[in-house]
This record gives C-alpha cells, sequence and structure tokens, in this order.
C-alpha cells in the first residue's frame, strides 16, 4: 500500500512537467509568427502549412521561414501581384499548391521569394493572363500542374514565352480540352507529359517527329480519357505506339471512342489494315466521305456547263422553236376568240331561238 501511495506521488509529480512539455505541440492557428500563420494551420510542424478555404484575397505573410511545404485552397486570389511571396521570403519552400483559388492573372515576378521552388500547382484556376516574366523567380522550378487550368482562355503562346528559361521535368495539362499535342510548350529535357482527359482523337505525324526530335526522346507520356478516332488517320500513331510502348505509360489501355463498331476497342490489339477512312463520330465527315462530296459537286458543275454550252450552241433553233410555240399559242387564241364573237351574235342567237321562221 505504501508503494501504491509513492508511486502516485511520483506520477503526479512530472504530470505537470509532461503538460507544459506537450504544450508546443498544442499552439492553436492564432500562434504568433514564424509558427503558423492565423489564417492557416500547421500539420504536424510549422514545415507543412495547409490554408483552406479561407476566402483569401493575397498569400498570407506571416508564414513561418522554415515551411517547405504550403497549400492555399479554396481562397480568392485572382491576380497573383509581382512579389507576392517577397515581402516574407521562404527561403526553404520547395512545394507551392495553389490550386482552386480562381487565379486569373499571374504578373511578372510573382513568385519572386521562392528561390528554392521546385513544384508548382496551378490546377483548376481560370488562367487568363500569363506574364512572359510571371516564373522568372522560381529557377529551380522543375513540376509544373496546370490540370484544368487553360479552359478560359487560350494561353499556349503566353505560357511558351513564360517557361523558355525553365527547365521543367514533368508538365501536367489534364483536362484542358486539347485537340493537339501542346508542341510550344514543350521545353527540351522534359520528362513527362500528363496529357489525359483531354479532347485528342490522334497525334498526327508532325507531332510524333516533334516527340522524336534529339532533345524529347526520353519524354514519357499519359494519354488516357482522350476521344481517340481508330480510323485511317490514326494509322501513324498506331504505328508510333507499337514502336515506342514504353514512352506511354497507360499505353496498354488506350481505347478507341470511334467509329462505333471498334468502340471500346483496345488500340495495341488493332491492325493498321483494320483502321478504315469511314465517317468520324458526332457527324462530322471522314476524309473518304469529304472528298466523295467534292467530287460530287465538281460532277454537278461539269454537267451544268454542258447544258449551259449546249444551249448557246443551238440558239438558233431554240429561238426559232420559241417562234413557233409563240405563233400556234396565237392562233389558238384567235380560234377561241372568234367563237366567243360568234356565240355572243344576238341575231345569230335570235335565229336559233326561232327556226320555223
Amino acid at each position: 500500500m505504501a508503494r501504491r501511495q509513492v508511486r502516485a506521488a511520483g506520477s503526479r509529480g512530472w504530470l505537470p512537467w509532461l503538460g507544459f512539455a506537450l504544450l508546443p505541440l498544442a499552439v492553436t492557428p492564432g500562434a504568433p509568427p514564424g509558427s503558423c500563420p492565423s489564417a492557416c494551420y500547421c500539420v504536424a510542424t510549422p514545415e507543412l502549412v495547409q490554408c483552406r478555404y479561407e476566402r483569401l484575397e493575397e498569400p498570407p505573410g506571416e508564414l513561418p521561414l522554415t515551411v517547405h511545404n504550403l497549400s492555399i485552397v479554396g481562397s480568392n486570389l485572382s491576380v497573383l501581384h509581382r512579389a507576392a511571396f517577397a515581402a516574407r521570403p521562404l527561403p526553404d519552400l520547395r512545394v507551392l499548391r495553389l490550386h482552386h483559388n480562381n487565379i486569373q492573372t499571374i504578373e511578372d515576378m510573382a513568385l519572386q521569394g521562392l528561390p528554392a521552388l521546385r513544384t508548382l500547382d496551378l490546377s483548376h484556376n481560370p488562367l487568363q493572363s500569363v506574364a512572359a516574366g510571371a516564373f522568372a523567380g522560381v529557377p529551380l522550378l522543375r513540376t509544373l500542374q496546370l490540370n484544368q487550368a487553360l479552359l478560359a482562355a487560350p494561353l499556349e503562346d503566353q505560357l511558351a514565352l513564360a517557361l523558355r528559361n525553365l527547365s521543367l521535368r514533368r508538365l501536367e495539362l489534364a483536362g484542358n480540352a486539347l485537340r493537339a499535342l501542346p508542341t510550344a510548350l514543350l521545353p527540351t529535357g522534359l520528362e513527362e507529359l500528363d496529357l489525359h482527359n483531354n479532347s485528342l482523337q490522334r497525334l498526327a505525324a508532325p507531332e510524333l517527329r516533334i516527340l522524336d526530335a534529339p532533345g524529347l526522346r526520353g519524354l514519357r507520356l499519359t494519354l488516357g480519357n482522350n476521344p481517340l478516332s481508330c480510323d485511317c488517320a490514326l494509322r501513324p500513331f498506331l504505328a508510333w505506339l507499337r514502336a515506342a510502348t514504353s514512352r506511354v505509360s497507360d499505353a496498354h489501355s488506350l481505347c478507341c471512342s470511334g467509329p462505333l463498331a471498334l468502340r471500346r476497342a483496345i488500340l495495341l490489339r488493332l491492325r493498321p489494315e483494320g483502321l478504315v477512312c469511314t465517317g468520324e463520330e458526332d457527324g462530322e465527315p471522314g476524309q473518304l466521305e469529304t472528298a466523295s462530296y467534292v467530287f460530287f459537286g465538281i460532277v454537278l458543275a461539269l454537267i451544268g456547263i454542258v447544258f449551259l454550252m449546249v444551249l448557246y450552241l443551238n440558239r438558233r433553233g431554240i429561238k426559232r422553236w420559241l417562234h413557233n410555240l409563240r405563233e400556234a399559242c396565237r392562233d389558238q387564241m384567235e380560234g377561241y376568240h372568234y367563237r366567243y364573237e360568234q356565240d355572243a351574235d344576238p341575231r345569230r342567237a335570235s335565229t336559233i331561238d326561232t327556226p320555223g321562221l
């Protein structure tokens, strides 16, 4: 019994010290600068900061200097102004996630003050303007995520200027309704390109030649969930895919979206001779059908020209025939007129009424 009392007294003695030791781990979001911003919360340590759905209009200024991973989601950062993070530079920040923030404009040097940034996520923002020097302050950027961020305006030329001095290794462009390979956005040395869930029907021969250029031979693609049209125009891409299957991460799961007879067919299981030139999906004519319409129009034009030539060469005979037709109609009308006058004569009518006179 005495031993139990001693143990209880000992435990009551170190419990207060344990509370003081755990107190720094229970700091609320309202902690002073250097630990966690007031509009955000830190996960485990100040090195990971998340600011979710706080309706911020600019990045928080009291971020801890040791943050490595910063996530701002669901705010209203419509414009990333110049030096938006420069007021309190973050020398150790590696990952910056700014998705779902209604970002529309990125000004020059907007990311100044983040010299160690390697991953930038701008997905799900209605981007409309990207300045040529938007990424000038992040020379070590290697991964750029722009999923569903290019739907509001065509930004390929603007982004090409903004990315010209970067050494990107991974570029994500999923869900942007792209109908062609964005060749202007493929810097030399790019290793991964995510194009899934776009509107690609095929990769044309000129695009395939760009992918085989010396600076992009190590590029790996992701092409799933694209409406691939398995007609004769797909043959160059099918041949390339068979020869470079390792360069497309989801090559074995690519399926046809049309025509109807090949819908959901595995692309790598098809033979080139089985890809025929037929009408495309959604009522758009295929190459063969378009050529048929052109040929039919040319034939009709030739028939019209021949008909007009016949009329021109036989113009005298046609004029004579029209003259005879007019004279015949005139004689017929005169005969009708004469009979009408005879029937309308009152003397002839009285003679017919009194036959005995």
